[in-house]
């Protein structure tokens, strides 16, 4: 019989829908973590396939040092699936986190031990900080963690996650700038290798496409803005269902595929028979064939050719930091009146990349056209970051000062209430 726990008060919302999400995956609060372990021969596999394993000199050297073994934190390297390759730091540390199978081999995604940084950073595909008790897993609550989602530097695809834990809690502090700068670093020395590689190959033909339009030919999806999307293909256009943009579209946030069972969890706001979605895959095959595209692998259901989608152009565009025309682009969210459970994480994690991105490295005009849009219209953080960047003569800035009192205003009013 299974453990159970409730949200406790203060809790974010990031972590009480990750617990929602490691309860909903059937994970044992008072259970051992780290399930899954992988034997010698299984992990020397993963690792020797595995493009992150040369990068853990470099990650060594930078968040470690000299001294790898006398620090006072643990850094670990897990691969796509959240199955650490790599743990190494403290001496006494390791023994510790060894307890509760935090080891290489082990899997730490959050399906298999609930809301941990390295888990629910790759489920959210963002960085993420779990502090003690905002774990799911028993064992894992005298520790502090935090994870950053490696991504390929081309493709924009997670690789794996970098995490960095330890059990003061002194690394919510320090170590986030340092940790996102590492992962950075690391991305980066991947495309130089691909790049050198390359350069050894002269007669190798590598198309280089613009991220923020579909290659001619490739099969794409538009569903920003829209509560139906629009799917084009070789051969045609058509105008798709709500359930069928739905599934094409959480296939397409997730091209390593997605089971029967994980894609009906996503799709449907109550559990339903997975002969409900093999009836729905049988008529989009049909849609997808009227287009030009033949192929919706099976085991896991998986899109053969990838689609391009406006989402990823988005994306990409933030990424390049071309802000202007990444909000040109944002026509509106990701199926607006969808209710499917992970059509609204994608939904949140768009607009939370958005966000984040204009905050951190925006000039004031796209953050001003952020700031009078839906999204950031009541947002005080987005104004008074106008306010900073705006000059100190600029007339605008009474305008924006109305608006920062006004929303000061109404927090104070709901705080009173």
């Amino acid at each position: 019989m299974w453990s159970t726990v409730s949200p406790t008060p203060g809790q974010s919302e990031l972590v009480r829908q990750s617990w929602s999400r490691s309860a909903a995956h059937r994970v044992d609060p008072a259970g051992r973590p780290g399930r899954t372990q992988l034997t010698p021969d299984e992990l020397h596999n993963r690792r020797t396939h595995s493009p992150l394993t040369e990068l853990i000199p470099i990650a060594r050297a930078l968040l470690l040092g000299e001294n790898a073994r006398d620090g006072d934190a643990l850094v670990a390297l897990g691969d796509a699936d959240g199955t650490l390759l790599w743990v190494e730091g403290d001496h006494d540390l390791r023994d510790a986190a060894e307890s509760m199978s935090f080891m290489p081999g082990t899997d730490w995604s959050e399906a298999a031990v609930g809301t941990s940084a390295p888990g629910t950073a790759l489920a959210l595909e963002r960085p993420v900080r779990v502090h003690h008790g905002e774990h799911f897993a028993s064992a894992a609550k005298s520790w502090s963690c935090l994870a950053v989602p490696l991504r390929d530097p081309e493709t924009g695809t997670v690789l794996g996650v970098l995490d960095l834990t330890d059990r003061t809690g002194d690394i919510r502090t320090h170590g986030e700038r340092l940790l996102i700068a590492t992962a950075y670093a690391l991305q980066q020395e991947l495309l130089v290798r691909r790049l050198r590689e390359k350069a050894a190959s002269p007669h190798r033909s590598v198309p280089v496409l613009a991220p923020d339009a579909a290659p001619c030919g490739t099969p794409s999806l538009d569903v920003l803005g829209r509560d139906l999307g629009v799917l084009r293909g070789p051969t045609g256009e058509a105008r798709l269902s709500a359930r069928h943009a739905e599934i094409l579209t959480l296939l397409a946030w997730h091209p390593q595929g997605l089971t029967a069972e994980r894609l009906a969890d996503l799709l449907y706001e109550r559990k339903a028979p997975l002969v409900t979605l093999r009836a729905e895959i049988v008529r989009l095959r049909r849609v997808l064939a009227e287009v030009g595209i033949s192929t919706l692998g099976t085991r896991p259901y998986r899109l053969d050719p990838e689609l391009d989608t406006d989402v990823r152009r988005v994306l990409c565009l933030l990424d390049r930091g071309a802000h202007r025309r990444a909000l040109a682009a944002f026509t509106g969210d990701v199926l607006p009146s969808s209710r499917a459970p992970g059509i609204l994480t994608i939904r949140e994690q768009v607009r939370e990349r958005l966000r984040e991105s204009l905050l951190t490295g925006a000039a004031v005009e796209p953050l001003l056209e952020f700031a009078r849009g839906p999204h950031g219209i009541d947002d005080l953080e987005i104004w008074r970051m106008c306010l900073h960047l705006l000059p100190a003569c600029s007339p605008r800035r009474a305008g924006v000062l109305r608006e920062i009192t006004r929303i000061t205003r109404e927090l104070d009013g709901q705080v009173r209430v």
